[in-house]
C-alpha cells in the first residue's frame, strides 16, 4: 500500500447525528456510495471513531463498501450515559463480583443496530476492534439476520480463562489523564507505548495528532469506566459463537498485551468455518503497514457471505 490512500475517488460524508428511541444519540461519519456494501466498524474501549483511521476507511471504501463509523456513547461527540461508577465498583468488577453496569454490551449492540436503522440498513457487514469486536460478536448472536459477515479484531469471547489482559496495564488504564488537552496527550502516549506493536515503528506524531483530535471530540474518564464495567460484566458466548452460520474472520496479534491472543484464538475455535488470521508483532493497535491486509482480509470475509 502507498503511504497514504488516494481520497479523491471517495466520497467522504461530514459527521451527522442519529437520534435512537432509546434516548442515545451517535455521532457517525461515511465513506463511499450508500449503493456499495454495507460495512459498519466498531470501536473499542474508550475509543471514538477517529481511531478508525481515515486512510483505513478509505481503503475500505475503494474496496467496494459503504463505510460507516462512529462514536460509541460515553465517547467522542456521542451522548453521556447518566449512570454512576466508582473506583471501588470497577475493582469489584475486575475481581469478578456482581455489581450492577449503568449497561451492557448487549445495549452498546442495539445503539449499533440503532444506527443501521437510522441509514435505513436492514443489515450490514461488521468490523469490531477489542471491546467493539464484542459488541460486534453480541449483534452477529443476537439478530443474525442482521450481519452479512463478522470480522473480530484483536478481542475475546468473554470467558474469562481467555483474552486476559496483564497486569501491568490496569493502573495506567485507570489513571488519571489530567484536566487540559496536553496532561491528556502525555498519558495517552503512555498507553499506547505499553500496548503498540512492537513489530512496527511507533509513530510518536500521528499518535500526538490522534490524540489532540481525540481530546478535542470530547473524553470522558467516568464514561471510560462504564464502558470497562460494560467488559467485566459481559457473559460468555463461546456457546452462542458455536450457532453462527455467517462468514467469521479473526484478527488478532501475537503480542497483545491488552487482549491475550489466546482470546482470538478462542473466539475462531467456537465458530464453525471461521478464518484465523494472527499476525506476527501486532499488539493493540492498528499499524499502517498492516491496512492493506486488513483491508484485504475484511473483503475476502465479505466476499465469502455473497458467495453463501
Amino acid at each position: 500500500m502507498s503511504a497514504s490512500a488516494d481520497q479523491s475517488n471517495v466520497s467522504v460524508s461530514e459527521e451527522s447525528f442519529a437520534s435512537l428511541p432509546s434516548g442515545v444519540e451517535l455521532c457517525y461519519q461515511t465513506f463511499g456510495e450508500p449503493t456499495a456494501d454495507p460495512l459498519l466498524l466498531v470501536m473499542g474501549l474508550g475509543g471514538p471513531m477517529n481511531w478508525w483511521d481515515t486512510e483505513l476507511c478509505v481503503l475500505l471504501a475503494q474496496r467496494g463498501f459503504f463505510v460507516i463509523r462512529y462514536d460509541n456513547r460515553d465517547t467522542g461527540r456521542s451522548s453521556r450515559d447518566p449512570g454512576r461508577v466508582s473506583q471501588a465498583i470497577l475493582v469489584r468488577a475486575f475481581l469478578g463480583r456482581p455489581v450492577e453496569a449503568p449497561y451492557s454490551i448487549a445495549d452498546l449492540a442495539e445503539d449499533a443496530f440503532g444506527l443501521l436503522d437510522h441509514l435505513g440498513l436492514e443489515s450490514a457487514h461488521v468490523v469490531g476492534a477489542s471491546m467493539g469486536g464484542m459488541i460486534a460478536q453480541t449483534m452477529a448472536i443476537d439478530r443474525p439476520d442482521r450481519v452479512r459477515s463478522l470480522t473480530s479484531i484483536m478481542s475475546t469471547t468473554g470467558r474469562r480463562t481467555v483474552g486476559w489482559q496483564s497486569p501491568i496495564l490496569l493502573p495506567t488504564l485507570i489513571g488519571r489523564r489530567g484536566p487540559d488537552r496536553e496532561a491528556y496527550l502525555a498519558a495517552s502516549l503512555k498507553v499506547w507505548r505499553l500496548i503498540s506493536s512492537p513489530g512496527f515503528p511507533f509513530d510518536q506524531e500521528e499518535l500526538e495528532r490522534r490524540g489532540h483530535e481525540t481530546f478535542d471530540r470530547g473524553v470522558s474518564r467516568v464514561g471510560v469506566m462504564r464502558q470497562m464495567i460494560a467488559v467485566l460484566t459481559q457473559p460468555d458466548r463461546t456457546a452462542q459463537l458455536r450457532k453462527l452460520k455467517m462468514p467469521v474472520l479473526v484478527i488478532h496479534g501475537l503480542a497483545d498485551r491488552m487482549v491475550h491472543v489466546s482470546g482470538g484464538r478462542s473466539t475462531a475455535m467456537a465458530v464453525p468455518g471461521s478464518e484465523l488470521l494472527l499476525i506476527d508483532a501486532m499488539g493493540h493497535d492498528f499499524p499502517k503497514p498492516l491496512y492493506d491486509t486488513i483491508a484485504s482480509a475484511v473483503r475476502r470475509t465479505a466476499d465469502r457471505a455473497t458467495a453463501d
